[in-house]
């Protein structure tokens, strides 16, 4: 019995019905990304490996999927390479290419590559695959999409007030209650600063972003394990412990800061940002974390994370400001901000709360019943004219009982079937029943069109 074939681990093949829920997401997502302006854009699946490596970290270069040359890959090739298992070396010498690891880095090439062609700022969208050799895990995929929205050439706060507006557009049609996030590098910087650790601003950030996860008490002991004194350690508590509305925590965290003048200015960004948001109308709630940070290395100003809040998981959306993307292709000071919006994480939300529209996994909006030759000639007609009027509609194939072609509509989750039989023939009229209703109406087929839209 030959083998039953199988996919790779961290893979997942997607049935009609799931690619029906994940098209929702998307289109949903990419509807509020053209509603504010932006423009789509496409990058290869794979870059040149001298493109990505470099870019991510060490980690970052040890999972990203590398493609083997094409040919006689190992042409040329130090055996000595292979007989010692020196494969980063080796690597390096037969593969010349590697699958995207996200879609920041290929964007960042995209620009400096057609910076001649392209009006700043520059709001571009993205929405593909990406892969990384992790270890498969719940949540964790090697092969997954990122949503993600750009704007460069601009240093206007602004676009931050922009991509937060754009946030709560999406999460607000799909339903979903979200919280969203905001600090600041600048402010991160201005605290170390303030407690007299300003060499250590990675470590207190590695360490503090994990207070949701195990606590004030495991963080100050990671703290201490990664070099703060205790005086630090202690000033730093009385920061993380600011409490009261938005606006009273940031005046607070402006009065810590007072003395200090790039935490100062991280303060007066947020205060814009955030006030500027809300006075335009926010349905999501809007909230200072000064223990976020999301990648600091990469983060300049604005840092924003959203967290479902009637469903346990991890962030579904992410982003900041960031003031050099270009610089490491020699292209140095080009700011810009954006967002990532995490598709497969979202998808589990609306699965969880059940979130999808009813008609989500339905191909058509209307099937067409089969009783034989003149009737589907008949039939295929009026298909055509409600294709013309922007409805999905589609035929039966085969000439069957009727109580099996319901059972199809109905296992197909079509809401409507046209019936053409013999007096629908004579009349001209079409029997239009909605299958939930189990309602049944005569109609021409201009009424049937009124009816469907």
């Amino acid at each position: 019995m030959a083998q039953k074939p199988s996919i790779p681990k961290g893979t997942r093949d997607f049935t009609a019905e799931e690619m029906a829920k994940r098209n929702y997401i998307f289109d949903t997502i990419r509807d509020v990304f053209r509603l504010f302006g932006f423009r789509q854009i496409e990058t290869p699946a794979m870059e040149n490996l001298s493109t990505l490596m470099g870019k991510y970290g060490e980690e970052g270069d040890r999972l990203l999927y590398k493609i083997l040359n094409s040919g006689d890959f190992l042409n040329g090739v130090d055996r000595a390479l292979i007989d010692e298992n020196r494969t980063v070396s080796l690597a390096a010498k037969i593969c010349e290419k590697g699958l995207r690891y996200d879609l920041t880095v290929p964007f960042a090439r995209f620009v400096v590559q057609h910076r001649n062609e392209l009006q700043m700022p520059f709001k571009r969208f993205q929405i593909q695959p990406v892969w990384r050799a992790d270890r498969p895990q719940k949540g964790r995929y090697r092969e997954f999409y990122q949503c993600d929205a750009d704007v460069v050439g601009s240093e206007s706060l602004y676009n931050e007030v922009e991509l937060l507006q754009m946030i709560d557009e999406v999460f607000a049609r799909l339903g979903v209650r979200i919280a969203i996030k905001l600090n600041n590098r600048k402010v991160l910087a201005g605290i170390a600063e303030v407690i007299g650790a300003p060499d250590k601003l990675i470590d207190i950030t590695v360490a503090i972003d994990k207070i949701e996860k195990i606590g004030i008490e495991k963080v100050n002991e990671e703290l201490a394990e990664r070099g703060l004194s205790a005086d630090a350690i202690a000033a730093l508590q009385p920061i993380l412990s600011i409490s009261g509305t938005l606006d009273e925590r940031l005046d607070a965290l402006e009065n810590v800061l007072a003395d200090n003048e790039i935490g100062r200015k991280g303060v007066e960004e947020l205060k814009f940002v955030s006030r500027t948001t809300m006075n335009l109308g926010l349905r999501a709630e809007l909230d200072l974390d000064v223990s976020l940070a999301r990648g600091l290395n990469y983060y300049t100003g604005t840092i924003i994370e959203v967290k479902a809040l009637d469903v346990a998981i991890g962030s579904i959306t992410g982003g900041g400001r960031y003031d050099n993307l270009t610089g490491v292709f020699g292209m140095p000071g080009l700011s810009g901000v954006g967002i990532s919006f995490g598709a497969d994480r979202i998808y589990d939300v609306l699965n969880t709360l059940n979130l999808y529209p009813a008609d989500t996994r339905a191909a058509s909006k209307i099937i067409f019943t089969n009783f034989g030759e003149k009737e589907a000639d008949a039939s295929l007609k009026i298909i055509k004219a409600l294709r013309q009027a922007g409805i999905s509609a589609e035929l039966y194939p085969a000439a069957s009982k009727m109580k099996k072609q319901i059972g199809y509509a109905d296992s197909m989750q079509i809401p409507f079937v046209g019936i053409i039989g013999e007096s629908e023939l004579e009349s001209g009229t079409i029997t239009l029943k909605n299958l939930a209703s189990g309602e049944q109406q005569q109609l021409t087929t201009e009424q049937l069109i009124e009816a469907l839209k």
